[in-house]
């Protein structure tokens, strides 16, 4: 993990379980987009998919992590 993906769990394990689920939606929001425009060819920076995508995986680990404890 680089230090910047340290930092921003660190974020996400301070937030409450409502903050999670609204960055949750904006993030599967942004997914969404960046889906759109690569489809129509407008997207110019494709390695943020996987970003988004994998800062889905993070904010829905934080979440169970937060449900079960």
């Amino acid at each position: 993990m680089t230090v910047k993906t340290k930092k921003y769990v660190e974020d996400l394990k301070s937030k409450t379980a409502a903050d999670l689920n609204d960055e949750l939606v904006a993030a599967k929001k942004e997914l969404f987009n960046l889906r759109f425009q690569n489809a129509t060819n407008q997207l110019d920076n494709t390695g943020r998919i996987k970003e988004v995508r994998r800062n889905i995986a993070r904010i829905q680990t934080v979440l169970t992590q937060k449900k079960d404890a």
